[in-house]
C-alpha cells in the first residue's frame, strides 16, 4: 500500500520547506507479512477455495443444482449423493457448491457498492469539512441508527426479491461504515505537512483528495472491506432464510437453511451442509481480515511508514 514519508531536505533548518518522498510496499512484502500472521494462511486458503469452487462449479458437481428426482426425495448421504438430497430430490452437494457463487457475488458486489459510495462520501466530508461534513455525516448517522438487518429487510422489501436487489440493499447498508471510517482517516491526513505542501504547490481539491489523501487511508479500508464481505454473506443468508433474498430455485445457502429447518429431525443434512459452508466462509474471511490488518499496519516490523 502506498505510504508517504516526509523527510527534511539535507542542510535545511528545522523551519525550512519539507521534501516529500513516496514509498510503496510491494505485494510480495505484504503477502509475506500476511502469511506470517497466525492462521491468516487459513483465511487465504478458504478464500481461494471459494473462488475455485465458484469458478469450477460446472465441473465439480455431478448433477444440475435444479434437477429434481422424485425417486430420491430426502435421500440420506451416500456414494451417489455425498450430502444427500432435499425434499424434491435435488442434490445438496451440487446446490452447496453453486451457492458459493451466489455468496461470493453478493459479498463482493455489495461491499463494492458500499466501498465506492462510502469512500467518496468520507473523503468529501473529511477533507472539505464545514457544512458539507455536517450534512453528509447527519445522513450517515441516520442510516447508521438502523440495525443492519432491519434496514436491509426494509430496502429489499421496497425493491423486491432477487439477487440484484439483495446486493443493492446490502451495499446501501454498508455505505455508512465506509464513510465514517474514511472520514476519520481523512481528518487526520489532511492536517499533515505534505497536504499543506500540495496546497501551496497549487493542487486542486480533487487532486489532493485522490492523489494525496486517498493513498494514505487505503489500509484500514481494505481491512474493513475484507471483514464486511463476511458480514454480507451472513446478511444475504439471513434475508434468504426470511424469504426476501435470492429468489428460488437459485441455490443459496440461506434458502437451503430455510428449507432444512423443517426437516431437522428427519433429514438433518439439509441444514448441516449449508450451515457448515456459511461457518467456514465467515470464519475464513474474518481470519483473512485480521491478517490483513496486521500486514498493512505501518507499525508492524518490516512495514515502511
Amino acid at each position: 500500500m502506498s505510504t508517504v514519508d516526509v523527510v527534511r531536505a539535507p542542510g535545511r533548518a528545522s523551519g525550512a520547506p519539507l521534501r516529500l518522498r513516496a514509498q510503496r510496499d510491494g505485494p510480495t512484502a505484504v503477502l509475506r507479512r500476511l502469511l506470517g500472521v497466525r492462521l491468516a494462511w487459513l483465511g487465504l486458503v478458504v478464500l481461494l477455495g471459494m473462488l475455485f469452487l465458484a469458478a469450477t462449479a460446472d465441473l465439480l458437481t455431478p448433477y444440475d443444482p435444479d434437477l429434481q428426482s422424485y425417486t430420491q426425495v430426502l435421500h440420506a448421504p451416500d456414494a451417489d449423493h455425498p450430502l444427500g438430497t432435499d425434499e424434491i430430490g435435488r442434490d445438496v452437494y451440487s446446490r452447496v457448491v453453486y451457492g458459493t457463487r451466489v455468496s461470493l457475488e453478493v459479498g463482493l458486489v455489495s461491499v463494492g457498492i458500499g466501498l465506492v459510495a462510502g469512500t467518496l462520501i468520507g473523503l468529501l466530508s473529511g477533507y472539505l469539512g464545514g457544512l458539507v461534513d455536517e450534512v453528509l455525516m447527519r445522513i450517515m448517522d441516520g442510516l447508521w441508527a438502523f440495525p443492519a438487518l432491519i434496514l436491509a429487510l426494509a430496502i429489499t422489501a421496497a425493491l423486491g426479491q432477487g439477487i440484484t436487489n439483495t446486493m443493492i440493499a446490502i451495499g446501501l447498508v454498508y455505505i455508512p461504515a465506509f464513510a465514517r471510517l474514511t472520514r476519520a482517516q481523512a481528518l487526520s491526513v489532511r492536517e499533515r505537512d505534505f497536504i499543506a505542501a500540495a496546497r501551496v504547490g497549487g493542487a486542486g481539491v480533487w487532486r489532493i483528495m485522490f492523489r494525496h489523501v486517498w493513498p494514505n487511508v487505503t489500509s484500514p479500508i481494505v481491512v474493513q472491506a475484507s471483514l464486511l464481505v463476511a458480514g454480507a454473506i451472513i446478511t444475504e443468508a439471513s434475508l434468504s432464510f426470511l424469504g426476501l433474498g435470492v429468489r428460488p430455485p437459485t441455490p443459496s445457502w440461506g434458502s437451503m437453511l430455510r428449507t432444512g429447518y423443517r426437516f431437522l429431525e428427519t433429514a438433518p443434512w439439509l441444514s448441516l451442509a449449508p450451515g457448515v459452508a456459511i461457518f467456514a466462509a465467515v470464519l475464513g474471511l474474518n481470519l483473512l481480515g485480521d491478517g490483513l490488518r496486521q500486514a498493512l499496519d505501518p507499525r508492524q516490523p518490516g512495514t515502511r511508514a
